[in-house]
């Protein structure tokens, strides 16, 4: 039997009737067309599907739509702001970090989240962040630099 619940994806309020057993991922894909999140794994190994829950990195695909109510989400749809992209996602372009594309949206949410928690991040402190997301066209180290350079750039503004 269907709920009725409210979401807050990216700053705004969504109403959705989802089963019980629907995923925050098949919400966001199906039901609210944002289809930057990806569906890798679907058990949670890849990070393909990761968004930000209050701040925090989860697997949407994990995660039931109905354990969101009055919680706040972003996705990769959410993180630039009136047509600028965000600083994470010009470094990813920049230094060259996004391949096929497949894992970047996870991997900038999951990079985010370390940088909303420490600005000044190490080398191993980024790929530490990153661990939960796998890429297979990089050996990472783009991606790594892209992280670092977009610190840099946000600590200067």
């Amino acid at each position: 039997m269907k709920k009725l619940i409210q979401l807050k994806i990216n700053g705004e309020t969504a109403e959705v009737a989802v089963e019980p057993r629907t995923t925050l991922l098949h919400v966001l894909r199906e039901d609210l067309g944002l289809t930057g999140t990806k569906e890798g794994c679907g058990i949670g190994d890849c990070g393909a599907c990761t968004v930000l829950l209050d701040g925090k990195p989860v697997a949407s695909c994990l995660t039931l739509a109905v354990e969101v109510r009055d919680r706040e989400v972003l996705t990769i749809e959410g993180l630039s702001k009136d047509g600028e992209l965000h600083p994470l996602q010009r470094a990813f372009i920049d230094h060259f970090a996004v391949q096929c594309g497949f894992c970047t949206p996870g991997m900038i949410l999951s990079a985010k989240a370390l940088l909303d928690r420490n600005p000044h991040p190490v080398e191993e402190e980024v790929r530490q962040a990153l661990s939960g997301n796998l890429c297979r066209c990089t050996g990472y180290v783009k991606i790594v630099e892209a992280v670092l350079a977009a610190a840099e750039y946000m600590q200067s503004q």
